[in-house]
């Protein structure tokens, strides 16, 4: 039975079970307190000892983590990364209890993973994720874990097996643009007008196709309230007015309104037909994320500035938009000659007096 008491300002959880070793933990909260004695509950009603690793199944711990957040007040949404590398992990390592995880299980875990063709950066994102999960989770259990995706780091980077992320440079050209949007048209003409609008505003996929909503335009200043807009250093996102330039308020104003969303399209059937039109179009190494890229760089050639910029895709910092901007060769040489023809003629010395 589970008890939960006021002790000062905290609050202490009780779980005393006939058979089971007495659980007891302090928190800051009473919903905290809670949430963890519903926990232990939990466990023992499927026979497993709360503080016996041995009988904890990564997914117990990953479930648990997901539970935590969300009475926490930051649940995980369905659409970010962090929903999709757990989905993962628990595909590949739920069934484990949480004492079998080495650093040798994770040198075979992280080569499974570059078989099946993750990147050294994919898996150092998902053993972080899985590092992170563990750690929060175990001690919101009160549960002592040592660290292995800590331990099994540095072997794994010298099996280049993890590593860091290769910034992205691609954008696409003109043509790879047009050949791409012709074969979606063909398809999905919504999700072609939706990549359209992502290569002028940079509004990312999740933005597109789920925060774009008919009632959040305002017609008058011909913007959009991006609800909850993607923050990568903070917990707390927030709310964004984004201006839909040049074609991309057309693009939206042409769409039928016939669902609450501009786009209803599901998130996962944008990538693959921009996947499949890379593809079919022989247009290599080329991603959806990729007109964001474009976007921006886009932006800049125009001549907004950072600030403008940022107020558009929606980056927090200089450094951010700046990994996102990509001037071509093109668009410099044009720009130096343009300045060039601005450059007033040096006047001619006048011959000195003798």
């Amino acid at each position: 039975m589970a008890s939960v008491i006021k002790v000062g300002d905290k609050w202490r959880a009780q779980v005393r079970r006939r058979n089971y070793p007495a659980q007891t933990k302090t928190f800051r909260t009473k919903s905290e307190a809670d949430t963890w004695a519903r926990g232990v509950e939990a466990r023992m009603d499927t026979g497993q000892t709360p503080k016996s690793p041995a009988l904890l199944k990564v997914r117990d711990l990953i479930e648990d983590y997901r539970r935590l957040r969300a009475d926490g007040g930051r649940p995980i949404d369905p659409t970010t990364n962090t929903h999709y590398m757990l989905e993962h992990l628990v595909e590949d390592l739920g069934t484990e209890s949480v004492d079998a995880l080495t650093p040798q299980r994770m040198v075979q875990w992280a080569a499974k993973r570059k078989a099946e063709g993750a990147g050294p950066y994919t898996t150092y994102m998902e053993l972080s994720c899985l590092g992170s999960t563990l750690r929060h989770a175990a001690s919101f259990l009160g549960l002592q874990l040592p660290d292995v995706t800590g331990q099994a780091r540095p072997l794994l980077l010298h099996l280049q097996l993890i590593g860091g992320g290769v910034r992205r440079t691609r954008r696409p050209t003109e043509d790879e643009l047009a050949a791409v949007l012709a074969y979606v048209q063909a398809r999905e003409p919504a999700a072609a007008d939706a990549m359209r609008v992502a290569a002028i505003t940079g509004l990312r996929r999740s933005e597109l196709v789920k925060k774009l909503r008919w009632d959040e335009i305002d017609d008058g200043r011909k913007a959009a309230l991006i609800r909850q807009r993607k923050h990568p250093r903070q917990n707390q996102a927030r709310d964004e007015w984004v201006p839909l330039l040049g074609d991309s308020w057309k693009i939206v104003q042409r769409q039928p309104k016939v669902d609450e969303r501009v786009f209803p399209i599901a998130l996962e059937k944008i990538t693959d037909l921009f996947t499949a039109a890379t593809r079919a179009c022989g247009i290599p190494d080329l991603r959806l994320h990729d007109l964001r890229h474009l976007a921006s760089s886009k932006l800049q050639e125009l001549g907004f500035d950072d600030v403008e910029r940022m107020a558009i895709t929606g980056h927090k910092s200089v450094a951010m938009n700046a990994r996102y901007t990509h001037p071509t060769p093109e668009h410099l040489h044009k720009k130096f000659a343009a300045a060039a023809k601005k450059k007033p003629a040096a006047k001619a010395r006048r011959p000195a007096k003798s």
